[in-house]
């Protein structure tokens, strides 16, 4: 009962936005985002490696944004603070939580992490969200991968539309720090290459 109202809430919570379920399995699915801002790599790169700033609170254990934190180098980690405030106004840390962990980090172009976001996090699965950024003609396209695979008790059909709500979601707030020029859909020639090396 308790992972149906977590899904649930999450089911609500992305339902506005937009599906793109790229592949799906019986196993597991990828969902893919693209868009492009008026902004430069460096400053897209400075953004997202500070995830306070744009992932939704909503999707943290603690429900506050400001405990979100990423260290952007191999072995890095997307975590959370679980903070308390004492009746003498001091904050201290109880715990933390880890999101994910970064596999893969290049400035200004790629950073990729691995864990399941969200209710996956407690499912024997293997999430991997690859984020990329390529300039282009003064702009910068932005894209997030997210692939999940292994055994999890819920129905691929339900979730994956579920996880492709909130990844797209923290694109559509990492691209609203900046001047939105253009939303796009994959397309054969996609516009973000492809980067698996620091070349």
């Amino acid at each position: 009962m308790i992972k149906k109202a977590i899904l649930l809430a999450v089911l609500v919570t992305a339902a506005p936005l937009q599906a793109e379920v790229t592949n799906t399995a019986d196993n597991g699915f990828t969902v893919r985002h693209q868009t492009k801002v008026s902004a430069s790599a460096e400053d897209v790169w400075k953004a997202m490696i500070v995830p306070s700033r744009y992932w939704n609170p909503d999707h943290s254990w603690t429900g506050k944004g400001e405990n979100f934190y990423l260290v952007p180098q191999a072995g890095g980690c997307f975590c959370e603070l679980i903070r308390t405030t004492g009746e003498d106004n001091i904050k201290s840390s109880d715990g933390s939580v880890q999101h994910m962990r970064v596999i893969y980090a290049q400035k200004n172009k790629m950073l990729r992490m691995s864990g399941g976001l969200g209710p996956l996090q407690g499912e024997a699965v293997v999430g991997t969200l690859t984020m990329q950024m390529q300039p282009q003609d003064g702009e910068t396209a932005i894209r997030f991968t997210y692939k999940i695979g292994g055994y999890m008790e819920f129905p691929v059909a339900e979730i994956a539309p579920a996880v492709d709500g909130v990844i797209g979601e923290q694109l559509t707030r990492l691209a609203g720090l900046f001047k939105v020029e253009e939303a796009t859909e994959e397309t054969p020639d996609e516009t973000v290459a492809e980067e698996e090396s620091a070349n």
